[in-house]
């Protein structure tokens, strides 16, 4: 079952990483235009009005759409100089506490990202120049963060599996 699930999961941490890779190649195109109509002012042509607006907005989302994939590839950053002297069982229970923190803290950033958004909402903020309302990208960002809080949860189920696995089978480490 777990299995079924890790597939189902890394499916949709895909698309939403993939997602969130459009929108940098889309905030990198949108850039070079803006740039490069700042540089020929003296031809009539000028700057993309609130680029800077739309940047702030998509990389927001893109970085929550990546934090599910990272965590469940295994590819947070870790320090194993003391870790790699010690069997696969220590190594998955270090892992479990680090999952079990890693999903308190993605509950607190997506808690704290939901208040904002409703915040922003309640007082009607827009951006300066676009006028959007900025609860928008909080709400884009929340999918993310939301998705990577249930992923989270995932991972402290795949680590307790490891952890409690017979010493031959608790090497599922990539």
């Amino acid at each position: 079952m777990r299995q079924s699930v890790e597939r189902l999961l890394e499916r949709l941490c895909a698309w939403l990483a993939i997602a969130g890779g459009a929108v940098l190649v889309a905030l990198t195109i949108a850039t070079v235009v803006s740039i490069t109509g700042r540089a020929l002012t003296s031809v009539g042509l000028g700057p993309i009005p609130g680029d800077y607006e739309l940047v702030e907005a998509g990389t927001a989302f893109a970085i929550f759409a990546f934090l599910p994939w990272c965590q469940l590839k295994r590819g947070h950053v870790t320090v194993d100089l003391l870790l790699a002297r010690f069997g696969p069982r220590v190594n998955a229970g270090v892992d479990l506490i680090a999952n079990i923190l890693m999903t308190l803290a993605s509950g607190l950033i997506c808690w704290r990202l939901w208040l904002g958004m409703l915040d922003k909402q309640a007082y009607g903020e827009t951006t300066f120049i676009l006028q959007f309302p900025l609860w928008w990208p909080y709400a884009a960002s929340l999918v993310g963060a939301a998705f990577a809080v249930l992923v989270c949860a995932y991972t402290v189920w795949r680590s307790l599996d490891e952890t409690l696995a017979p010493p031959a089978a608790a090497t599922g480490r990539e």
